[in-house]
């Protein structure tokens, strides 16, 4: 991800990039804005209620990873034990929230990973820790571009406000320039 600051100035996930109202006056005589001032700082208000939905989607998604990271840190920590187990092992796993079981695992060779959706697959030890450690650099990668994204997000709605803020005061400005002319 690190390189070019083109790419790293733009959206993994195609959020699009709000544009900087410079010239306010040449912002206003533009077609699209012809419906006036009102127009112009609603469509700006939905503009900026989009950026923040973007926002709430991607800080769900940033945090289900930072949840699914440490999970799967501690998958792989167990396939390790597990590869190096010769002899019958005493643990405790958790049956249900605050209630554990001993039980006593005996050597072995496959293990089942929780897939989701109501799917649960055997594996060999070797494959689990391929599939595992595969799925947390994807993982690793997915959070990397969620926290870019929500980055790249803050600074869209940050100019948008700022539109609006700049549109709002160029209409007070020219309402008082008219009340003083007149």
């Amino acid at each position: 991800m690190e390189g070019d600051g083109a790419e790293n100035s733009k959206s993994f996930s195609g959020i699009p990039e709000a544009v900087f109202v410079d010239n306010v006056d040449e912002f206003m005589s533009l077609p699209d804005n012809a419906g006036g001032v009102d127009k112009v700082l609603r469509r700006l208000d939905e503009q900026h209620g989009k950026y923040k939905f973007m926002e709430y989607t991607l800080a769900t998604k940033r945090r289900r990873l930072r949840q699914q990271i440490p999970d799967l840190a501690r998958s792989l920590e167990m396939i390790e034990k597990l590869k190096a187990q010769k002899d019958i092992m005493e643990t405790q796993f958790l049956l249900s929230d605050q209630v554990f079981v001993k039980a006593n695992v005996p050597p072995t060779q496959t293990v089942y990973l929780w897939l989701g959706a109501n799917v649960m697959l055997e594996y060999s030890l070797d494959d689990a820790e391929k599939l595992l450690t595969t799925n947390m650099a994807t993982a690793k990668k997915n959070l990397s571009c969620v926290e870019h994204d929500l980055d790249f997000l803050r600074d869209q709605w940050t100019t948008t406000e700022v539109n609006m803020a700049r549109v709002y005061n160029w209409d007070v400005k020219k309402r008082q320039a008219a009340k003083v002319s007149s």
